[in-house]
């Protein structure tokens, strides 16, 4: 009894062993459409690869933080000099005669 559960591991394990060694299909050739579509395929993932590219470039350049503080800034100087306009204008329309 033990030699015959020998026997049928022997064979199975010889079974599963030679299935490994099957000889893969070659690969069938393309057609010119396949082809050609595949080459469109590659350029179209490497452009658009690119243009991702960019946009993490320009989002790393924080310019719409940039943007917003030189508005701040410039809404700033603007109404401070517009007040300073508004005071000599205001000196020159209503001033004092003192002589």
């Amino acid at each position: 009894m033990n030699k015959i559960l020998a026997i049928t591991v022997f064979v199975a394990f010889l079974a599963l062993g030679a299935e490994s060694f099957r000889v893969p299909r070659q690969a069938e050739e393309k057609g010119t459409i396949a082809v050609v579509v595949d080459t469109l395929k590659s350029y179209y993932d490497q452009s658009v690869d690119t243009a991702s590219g960019y946009v993490e470039t320009v989002k790393g350049y924080k310019l719409e933080e940039k943007a917003k503080t030189l508005y701040s800034d410039t809404v700033r100087a603007v109404g401070t000099y517009a007040g300073i306009f508004q005071d000599q204008l205001y000196h020159i329309l209503y001033s004092q005669d003192n002589h």
